[in-house]
This record gives structure tokens, C-alpha cells and sequence, in this order.
């Protein structure tokens, strides 16, 4: 639940975490900033009319380039998102979730535990964690509150009641029309459904999960790398307080943003309580901001525990940002412009690849290159010996050291 102010300081003095509980990004700041300890409210939900427009049309100047960003530097591959905004009481304009942790971990105080471990082999495995979550996770996560609890989230409504202090009586519109809109996003998110299907054929149109002429369904494979994912974390999560053992890093909050997502969609919170008893309570226990467990000077262990959890990524992530870097490679040399979600509604920079064995159809995503860049860029940047560390626990096929699939040529339409 929102909180309010997370402090006994003034108001003037709070960062300003701009976003809904219903973005498992906004979920994974909040837990980072509840676990560095600095004092925020959540905006607009808790705020004045005044407060929520003052802080909108800043997060439009910001995005318009009227105000300067603080951090992370933008590229041309970057878009900005919807929410999360982290806003500072000394003008502090932030934005992005991972790159929000790196900021955290450069003004923390000194000998306070950092996020992202020191040592490079394990920073890499929590970057690797964190990023597969962020994308695949977040495909998994829509999938579950839009069609495994297509007929009793309520996460229209919800979003109503945050943003009321904005939108005023508007917001009862916004309640009703977002549930639509997200529902026709699906197939941006990977998740396609069988043409003629009749499973959803109870709930209004507007409501059920859709079918996209051209692309092959994908309920099945989501299905799949979900349950891959809970067996995953399942016996980890009951051994240990956190992924990597007595201290919460980044992967634990992009875990816990993602998966955190569905403890509010009850067929799907329903399913993970089931399948990954101890993971619910895990997420639980984030969520009230319980950090039991964690020990400053912990341990982290980068050992055979976490092997399945990154065999699951190296099966799901890392093909994914092959194929989508090959793509993006050969549409950007046949002078392709327009990716991304624009690109996807208008049918452009599409390209076909497989995960798990199964087809699918998706758009090039520009930020996606960028990630795997960055990855590319420090795995190849770890010396031997830590190299060797990380492919102990890694599947021998793990595909990190490849740009590019060289898997199926996109399809230009």
C-alpha cells in the first residue's frame, strides 16, 4: 500500500517517487529506497492537486529536455518511460530503476552495503539477473494480471485512486479506459493468443486477451518460462534471506519489483502461492519493507544455488537480446528509423525469432540494444579468473560471449 511519507521530516525535505504500484518498476524503486533508508512519498497518490500537477509538469519538462536530467546520461537508444521518476528535494531529477541503484550506491554513506557488489564477477551476475527480470520478467508479469487474472484484477480501479489527486473526477475514466488499453498492449509484451480462441469469450471484448494476424501465439511459452522461473527461485528463496545470501542486492529488487507486481491480480498471486510457496513469502516480505535477514558485511555467494536461476536466463534473456541485436543491426543497415512501440503499431521492425523452442514475433527495441551492450561490454571486461567464477554456475551454452543470434533475418514489412 502507499504509505505516505516514509519519514517524520518535512514534506520539502522527502524525494518524490513519481509512479503507481501497478509498475513493477515503480515496485522495485520503492524497495530500493526503503532499503538505503531515504525518506520519499509516492506521488501522485499521496499528494495534493497542487503537489501532483506540480510534480507532472515537472516530469514533462524533464522528459521535454526543459530541465536537466541528473542521472543516468541518455542515449539515442533510451526512451523515457511513463513512471518511474524519482525527483530529489535538492532538484534531483532521476529516472530508469537500475540506473536509479548505481545512483543510490554512489552517494551512499561510507562502508554502507552497495547494491551492486564490488567484486566484477558477482556485479555481473546481479546486472544479469536484474536485466532478465526487468524484460522478461516484466513480459511474464503482464501476462499474469492480464490473462491469467484477466477476470478479477482490479487494476483499473486502483489506478483510479492514485491518480484521483491529479485527475480529479477524470479519473474514473482513466479506471475504466487503462484496462482496454493494456489489454491491447499485450502483444508488444509477447503475449499473443490463440486465433479463435473461446477461453475469454465470458468477458467484454474490450477485456479479452488478443490474437495478432501474423504472429504465431505465445500463452504457451509465457506459461513455460514462468513455471522455469518459480522452479528457479523456489529452493533458493527458502534457503536464503536474499538470491545471493545475507545481503539484498539489485536482483533482489527487480525480483521482488516484478513478481510483486502480482501480489494485487488474485488467480495470479494465487498461482505463485501455490507453485513457490516460500517466493510468495518472500515477495510479502519485501513488500512490508522487511529486510530480515540482511547483514551489512553478509556474505554473497555466487555458487551452484543460483545455477538454475541463470540457466533459466541464458534460455530466455540472452537469446532474446541476440535476436533482437541482430535485427536491429540489419534494419538500422536498410535504413529503418522507427522502432520500439511506435514501430510495433505500425507494423514496422518486426522480426522473428524462437525462445524455449517455441516461435515468436516482436518489434526491435532500441533500449534493449543498449543493455545488451552494456552487458557485452563488462563481461568482456571481467578478467579470466572471474570469468571462470561466473561459467562455473552458468550453462555451457551460455551465448554471452555473441552480439547476434544468427538466428532468423528480420522480416521487413
Amino acid at each position: 500500500m502507499h504509505g505516505g511519507d516514509h519519514s517524520t521530516a518535512p514534506a520539502k525535505d522527502l524525494w518524490v517517487l513519481w509512479g503507481s504500484e501497478l509498475s513493477p518498476f515503480a515496485l522495485k524503486v520503492e524497495a530500493l529506497l526503503r532499503f538505503a533508508g531515504v525518506p520519499f512519498r509516492w506521488l501522485p497518490a499521496s499528494g495534493s492537486f497542487a503537489e501532483a500537477l506540480r510534480f507532472e509538469r515537472r516530469r514533462r519538462r524533464v522528459v521535454a529536455a526543459r530541465l536537466p536530467l541528473s542521472w543516468p546520461q541518455m542515449t539515442e537508444l533510451d526512451e523515457f518511460p511513463l513512471v518511474p521518476f524519482l525527483f530529489g528535494p535538492a532538484g534531483e531529477n532521476l529516472y530508469d530503476s537500475s540506473a536509479i541503484a548505481v545512483w543510490l550506491d554512489r552517494h551512499a554513506e561510507p562502508h554502507a552495503p552497495l547494491l551492486l557488489p564490488a567484486d566484477p564477477a558477482l556485479r555481473f551476475a546481479v546486472r544479469l539477473i536484474d536485466e532478465a527480470l526487468d524484460e522478461v520478467g516484466l513480459y511474464l508479469v503482464h501476462h499474469n494480471r492480464w490473462v491469467v487474472s484477466a477476470r478479477d484484477n482490479d487494476a483499473g480501479a486502483r489506478l483510479a485512486r492514485e491518480m484521483r489527486p491529479l485527475l480529479g473526477p477524470l479519473a474514473r475514466i482513466l479506471g475504466r479506459t487503462f484496462p482496454a488499453r493494456q489489454v491491447r498492449r499485450l502483444p508488444y509484451l509477447f503475449s499473443v493468443a490463440t486465433p479463435g480462441a473461446d477461453a475469454y469469450d465470458d468477458l467484454p471484448l474490450r477485456l479479452r486477451p488478443p490474437a495478432r494476424e501474423g504472429f504465431p501465439p505465445t500463452h504457451e511459452l509465457l506459461e513455460t518460462a514462468f513455471a522455469e522461473l518459480l522452479r528457479a527461485l523456489e529452493p533458493v528463496l527458502s534457503e536464503r534471506a536474499f538470491l545471493f545470501g545475507e545481503r539484498f542486492t539489485l536482483a533482489d529488487a527487480s525480483v521482488y519489483g516484478q513478481l510483486g507486481m502480482n501480489r494485487t491480480d488474485p488467480s495470479a498471486r494465487a498461482r505463485i502461492a501455490r507453485v513457490a510457496p516460500a517466493t510468495q513469502v518472500w515477495i510479502e516480505r519485501i513488500a512490508c519493507g522487511d529486510f530480515l535477514g540482511h547483514r551489512p558485511g553478509g556474505r554473497l555467494s555466487l555458487d551452484a544455488a543460483l545455477s538454475p536461476l541463470l540457466t533459466w536466463i541464458c534460455r530466455t534473456f540472452v537469446p532474446l537480446m541476440q535476436q533482437n541485436h541482430d535485427a536491429w543491426a540489419r534494419y538500422r543497415a536498410a535504413g529503418e528509423t522507427r522502432f520500439n512501440e511506435a514501430a510495433f503499431d505500425a507494423g514496422r521492425a518486426l522480426y522473428e525469432g524462437r525462445l524455449l523452442g517455441q516461435p515468436f514475433r516482436s518489434v526491435v527495441k532500441t533500449f534493449l540494444v543498449r543493455v545488451w551492450r552494456d552487458l557485452r561490454r563488462e563481461w568482456d571486461a571481467l578478467e579470466a579468473s572471474r570469468r571462470a567464477c561466473l561459467e562455473a554456475v552458468l550453462p555451457e551454452a551460455h551465448g554471452l560471449d555473441r552480439d547476434g543470434a544468427g538466428g532468423p533475418n528480420p522480416n521487413p514489412r
